[in-house]
């Protein structure tokens, strides 16, 4: 008989958890799920295609359990190291995957785990951190930065919001956080690394954070999520204050609330110039046949991989680095139930893919954000496959010296912004042929006239949904566009490419 929780401290709780699940060491008391054999067949080679390159890399494997990951993890690192702090289950890791030379094997409680700095290239982590509580996790990520080598990374795996396996408990003390509440916790941790008299602050970036297909697949189950973070050199004195340009994003411009209000001036699905208007004339382009694989970057709340599916029977992955976005775009996705279409939080500068992935690779509106747009062009180029296309539109620039009142606005936002010759000459040096930079500034002050004069027709519907100060919000600053455009600072192209 177990004892009430209150007399017991949470480490000694969750110890006498696992002892419940971990008296056989089978793969289903792991993984508290009675398919857990069919899940296994289809979820293990979905999470692996997620990792890094492993060739050469030392891997630290934390939560090993009975080594369900270990013996793949092994075949590729130059050495793993896998923990576990359940005495069963690392004997049985220990007698399926002792043969490999380049393993070891502990039993301990990643509590009060240490190892040297930069120990290790990879931590990769199954269903581990939802067994910490929120100061637990932060301590442990902290020390995980310590012992990764700058430019390592950590993939991690948890079940969000609520339970996923179907064992009866008889007491659960598992922690049940939102795919944000683990993002912000494990970006806004900071380490300080000293080098001689030098001091450097370290923290994760995403790379990617997204759910895992066979729960959704084999289970309708969202709550199965997946991160890949970087560990990166930190500027204290970031943009707006805030530790990355991720937050940056989704508290600033990409609040969901500034979200929606973009969404009710594009129409529904749409947060980019024109919406389904100029989504319909842009698509039409790339001549979609069925079956063919898109990546939208920058895919905002949706509404274009949904056309796209639906009207081309297309496949859709669309990665945003605002988790806002992706939020919103999961929530039309359960309502439009097309399993054609899947969304990531990304970062599109170090998100990886296989070369010749992709058919077209499709942006609205976002790669203003990137500093090294010449580099990002050499990335879409080696996705794409022969005859792939890339079709691009995007906020440009006029020539300078711009007006003080541009300078500024850039600066703000965080754009980063070229003339469209200059995106022409990019996409040409990355490798593309058939480059057509267009100009297409006269067509976006017209979509901004009339979606100023809808803006006029459902005032008192958008003031009613909003507030007065967002309806002004809105108008002034699609006013401003257009004045930025009649000066000549402000412009818009359109791109469209082929790889050969």
């Amino acid at each position: 008989m177990h004892l009430p929780l209150i007399f017991h401290d949470e480490r000694s709780t969750m110890t006498e958890f696992w002892k419940e699940h971990s008296r056989q060491a089978t793969v289903e008391e792991m993984m508290l799920d009675s398919h857990a054999q069919e899940l296994t067949q289809h979820e293990l080679p979905e999470i692996l295609s997620l990792l890094p390159s492993l060739s050469g890399q030392r891997v630290l494997e934390l939560g090993a359990g009975i080594g369900r990951y270990t013996s793949h993890l092994l075949t590729q690192a130059s050495h793993v190291t896998a923990v576990d702090f359940m005495e069963s289950f690392v004997e049985k890791n220990r007698q399926d995957n002792s043969h490999y030379s380049n393993a070891s094997f502990l039993q301990a409680d990643v509590t009060k785990l240490d190892f040297p700095k930069n120990s290790f290239d990879i931590i990769f982590s199954n269903w581990l951190l939802m067994y910490l509580s929120d100061e637990e996790l932060t301590s442990l990520t902290e020390r995980m930065l310590g012992w990764l080598s700058p430019g390592g990374y950590l993939f991690f795996r948890e079940s969000c919001n609520y339970q996923s396996g179907d064992f009866k408990r008889t007491f659960n003390p598992t922690h049940y956080r939102s795919s944000a509440h683990y993002s912000h916790l494990m970006t806004t941790t900071l380490r300080e690394e000293s080098e001689g008299a030098e001091k450097q602050v370290f923290g994760f970036d995403i790379v990617l954070n997204k759910t895992v297909q066979t729960y959704i697949k084999m289970k309708k189950n969202q709550n199965q999520v997946c991160w890949l973070l970087e560990k990166v050199g930190r500027d204290t004195a970031c943009q707006e204050g805030f530790r990355t340009f991720q937050q940056f994003l989704d508290n600033q411009q990409y609040t969901r609330k500034g979200i929606l209000r973009y969404e009710k001036m594009f129409g529904a699905g749409y947060v980019s110039t024109g919406g389904l208007s100029t989504t319909k004339e842009f698509v039409d382009l790339l001549n979609l046949n069925p079956g063919m694989k898109v990546l939208d970057v920058g895919c905002g709340i949706g509404g274009g991989n949904f056309y796209m599916a639906k009207a081309f029977g297309v496949e859709v992955l669309g990665l945003d680095l605002s988790a806002n976005m992706v939020d919103i775009a999961i929530e039309r996705a359960m309502e439009e139930k097309l399993p054609s279409v899947h969304f990531e939080v990304a970062d599109a500068t170090k998100r990886e893919f296989p070369e010749a992935s992709f058919d077209v690779v499709y942006s609205r509106d976002t790669i203003l954000h990137i500093d090294d747009k010449l580099a990002l062009f050499k990335r879409f180029h080696s996705w794409l496959k022969p005859g792939g296309q890339v079709l691009i539109s995007d906020y440009c620039c006029g020539e300078k010296p711009w007006t003080p009142q541009f300078q500024e606005y850039v600066k703000q936002r965080g754009y980063v912004l070229y003339t469209p010759p200059q995106y022409g000459k990019f996409l040409q040096q990355a490798g593309f042929s058939n480059v057509r930079a267009e100009d297409r500034t006269a067509q976006f002050t017209e979509v901004i006239q009339t979606e100023l004069e809808r803006a006029a027709a459902m005032k008192d519907e958008f003031i009613k949904e909003f507030s007065e100060e967002d309806y002004l919000a809105i108008v002034n600053g699609w006013s401003d566009k257009l004045k930025r455009c009649k000066t000549g600072d402000q412009r818009w192209g359109l791109f469209h490419a082929t790889r050969n």
